[in-house]
């Protein structure tokens, strides 16, 4: 669905109400501006007015009270980490994303080497079946989607499992950017280069090799950001 430009205004408006509630300047319980005093002060129309305020309704930055106005939530300081669908659209932010993972894959496979057991490495090497057998995006995705949440519930730690399973959702729209093509060859090309770079990866964690299964992560998600920063050069060029 292509961005209008009502849906780009909407998110400007979005994000410079975040920044002054970030930077302290519209506090939690502070009213809104009205929608007219926005419209004046923007140049916006009243409809983008409240397709950003709908969106921060949604993000638990807004509350609405019958006859009085729009404010600002009382926990508007601690709401959840979110990354929306339309953050992780382009591949420059997939990149950004990819960025902040490698460290985060990096140390989850240094604990899940120390931690792992039996049962862990029985699920990863499920995973890494599902992966060599697809040859669509689909099973792609699921396979990669599970083995990576096999090594967060190795770690021990239901942070890192919560926010495996987080990210997760929010890359298959980055894969799915990567694999332009229906052709199962190319499928089945994709689906071997990411199992090498598991297997690695679980080969440190079986063996207990925390510099081992670090090492394998961090090449992994390196390829990773190769391949997408490869495909901005190749869009640009058509």
């Amino acid at each position: 669905m292509p961005i209008t430009k009502a849906a780009s205004l909407a998110d400007n408006l979005v994000q410079k109400f975040e920044q002054l509630i970030e930077a302290g300047q519209l506090k939690p319980g502070a009213r809104y501006p009205t929608e007219k005093v926005i419209t004046e002060e923007f140049g916006v129309s009243r409809t983008v007015v409240r397709e950003a305020f709908a969106r921060l309704a949604a993000r638990g930055l807004l509350v609405s009270r019958r006859g009085s106005g729009a404010y600002v939530a009382d926990n508007a300081l601690y709401r959840a980490f979110q990354v929306t669908p339309d953050e992780v659209a382009a591949i420059e932010d997939v990149l950004k994303l990819l960025e902040m993972r490698m460290g985060f894959e990096t140390e989850m496979a240094h604990l899940a080497a120390e931690r792992r057991t039996d049962d862990d490495l029985a699920a990863m090497r499920v995973a890494l079946d599902a992966m060599e057998a697809s040859h669509d995006v689909d099973g792609s995705v699921a396979a990669d989607t599970a083995f990576h949440a096999a090594i967060a519930r190795a770690t021990g730690n239901v942070y890192y499992t919560r926010f495996t399973d987080f990210l997760g959702v929010r890359l298959v729209p980055s894969r799915r950017l990567y694999l332009l093509t229906d052709d199962p060859a190319v499928h089945s090309v994709y689906a071997a280069s990411i199992n090498r770079d598991h297997l690695a990866i679980y080969a440190g964690i079986e063996a207990r090799d925390t510099a081992r299964a670090r090492k394998a992560a961090r090449a992994h998600m390196q390829k990773s950001y190769e391949r997408y920063s490869g495909l901005t050069a190749r869009l640009g060029d058509d």
